[in-house]
């Protein structure tokens, strides 16, 4: 027979379980709930996490305006993107062009699949070797928009969830029809929300002038520091940007959908979290309550009150434990479930999968462990206290 240290008998709790079966299972019920919320929460945020961090190279910096937090509130002018590719701490390719990408960033709106509603999607005019400074990105279908000419490739989150996408097809944006004339991946990024054209032609478009830029990613020859080389950006006269790692930038940028991610979980998490605590805190002391005479007689034939407590506390706990691997069991065939939230610096739809690790599933079982522990630990420790006499005259 196995003992706790409690040395009540296990088989004694698995009794009590399956004898009041339809208690048990509200409890289970409940605790799975919870448990199905705050690992999905959990998920979500990673999954946006990751999107945020794949889009980075280590070896990349970001050029913007000085002062400015985002590609949007940037903007500087082609005589500055020109000074900052001679200098001699951007790496070069084998034909000695420096390796960079020009960008400009516009929101413009497309009509989703699932709803025929109109939505926001970042369209990025890109110049210079954009795909030497990004090698993840790949084709998987078409081929890469030409210099000069109104085409545009799309990422393959954007071809999933909006219509018009399919190549060959026009896309009417800002006056101007755009042919689909390839589909990329970039990996799971967030650069699979978007749509890529010519960054001349998309300032022409949108009626900018031809000459500026909002950013500038460049790849740095290794060694570089960058923040001595934000310094040197800053003090020369004639430029008025500034530089931060990539991996940086899209960390910062992923922070605020994160915490509201976060915050709005963690208030579902806790409301519904303490309404199973209190379900689990009635559960068991119905449990226990019908139980006083058998409280009664462990008492008087020698077991003392801790051995008691901490055999109901662990009835509670293998409930609850129970709880939440039915809720993880429940979240489980959303890893990788494709969602999409706002992208609050441009007001852009931006896809992710939830993504699911083993220390998320191990946090949300310690969860509900604790929930089970609270839910246990006072009744047990009532009924345990209450005088010998007293339990074995109750019904």
């Amino acid at each position: 027979m196995i003992m706790f240290a409690s040395k009540i008998p296990v088989s004694y709790n698995l009794r009590s379980i399956r004898a009041r079966f339809t208690s048990t299972i509200v409890a289970v019920l409940g605790i799975a709930g919870v448990v199905a919320v705050f690992l999905a929460m959990l998920a979500m945020v990673n999954g946006f996490q990751s999107v945020m961090v794949s889009t980075v190279s280590p070896d990349n910096a970001m050029i913007r305006r000085a002062g400015s937090g985002s590609e949007m509130e940037s903007l500087f002018m082609l005589e500055e993107l020109r000074v900052i590719q001679d200098l001699p701490e951007i790496a070069r390719n084998g034909d000695g062009k420096p390796i960079y990408s020009g960008d400009v960033v516009v929101v413009v709106p497309l009509l989703m699949r699932s709803t025929g509603t109109e939505a926001n999607v970042q369209m990025r005019g890109i110049s210079g070797n954009t795909l030497e400074v990004r090698p993840q990105i790949r084709m998987i279908e078409g081929r890469f928009i030409e210099p000069g000419k109104s085409e545009v490739v799309v990422g393959a989150g954007a071809f999933k969830r909006y219509e018009g996408t399919e190549i060959g097809s026009g896309l009417p944006i800002g006056g101007r029809v755009w042919t689909v004339v390839g589909i990329f991946d970039s990996g799971g990024s967030s650069f699979d929300s978007e749509l890529w054209s010519d960054a001349i032609l998309t300032n022409e478009t949108f009626n900018r002038p031809p000459n500026i830029f909002q950013s500038m990613t460049l790849k740095l020859n290794p060694g570089v520091d960058i923040k001595a080389f934000d310094t040197r950006l800053r003090s020369d006269p004639r430029l008025t940007v500034s530089a931060q790692s990539e991996v940086e930038y899209y960390s910062e940028k992923s922070e605020m959908i994160s915490r509201l991610i976060t915050s709005l979980g963690f208030l579902i998490v806790f409301v519904m979290g303490f309404g199973a605590v209190f379900a689990s805190l009635n559960t068991m002391a119905s449990l226990i309550s019908a139980r006083n005479r058998e409280i009664g007689t462990l008492r008087a034939i020698g077991f003392k009150r801790r051995n008691i407590i901490l055999s109901f506390v662990l009835e509670s706990v293998f409930i609850a434990l129970i709880g939440g691997l039915l809720g993880c069991l429940l979240v489980l065939p959303l890893n990788g479930f494709q969602a999409s939230t706002m992208n609050w610096d441009t007001f852009s739809h931006i896809g992710f999968s939830l993504k699911l690790n083993l220390t998320m599933i191990l946090s949300a079982l310690a969860f509900a462990v604790a929930m089970g522990f609270i839910g246990g630990v006072i009744p047990a420790a009532h009924a345990a206290n209450r005088p010998i006499v007293d339990s074995l005259r109750r019904m």
